[in-house]
């Protein structure tokens, strides 16, 4: 992280708050809320402060259908969105697009596991997510083409790994010659 601040070159984030801050740059808008569905209750809360207050996330008047952060009483109601701060945090160059998807693994009760375990890159979740995040999408046929693994494999991993525990929305649609394909929606 070359010629960040030191103070955001050597900022720490949770696991959880690299999974808000990647689904935030996969909408247009950069809007925080609404959070994955492994998130809830004080956590929700806790989580966003956090991000607020490392200067990740910014409130902003929300316009009508916007989630709400925080009701401003008689006064315009505010939405939280990403801040270029997250983006320089999560290593996304300025002049690219920022539509890519950051895999974490999360334990089954949705918690980010201990501080002290790092986090692999290059695995077969992050190349999956990869697929799945391009414009055509996978077939259950190239992905296990791909990574050698059995049908019922793939959609497992969909629908636990990448569904449940990282609360990504993927759509599912049958299109002649390919079968049935896979993609990330933002």
């Amino acid at each position: 992280m070359i010629g960040l601040p030191y103070w955001r070159a050597n900022m720490k984030l949770t696991d959880t708050q690299l999974v808000v801050l990647s689904a935030a740059f996969n909408r247009e808008d950069r809007s925080i809320l609404p959070l994955p569905d492994h998130i809830k209750g004080g956590a929700i809360v806790k989580v966003c402060t956090a991000l607020l207050a490392k200067g990740l996330a910014a409130e902003v008047t929300a316009n009508k259908g916007d989630p709400i952060w925080r009701e401003a009483g008689k006064g315009p109601a505010a939405k939280l969105i990403a801040t270029d701060a997250a983006r320089e945090a999560l290593g996304i160059p300025a002049d690219e697009p920022a539509d890519i998807v950051i895999a974490v693994d999360l334990d089954p009760k949705g918690a980010a596991p201990a501080a002290s375990k790092a986090r692999r890159t290059n695995t077969k979740q992050e190349q999956l997510i990869a697929m799945l995040h391009a414009a055509a999408g996978a077939s259950i046929e190239e992905i296990v083409t791909a990574f050698g693994w059995q049908a019922h494999t793939v959609r497992g991993a969909i629908a636990g790994a990448l569904k449940k525990k990282l609360g990504l929305k993927i759509s599912s649609e049958k299109i002649e010659g390919r079968g049935r394909v896979y993609r990330i929606i933002a």
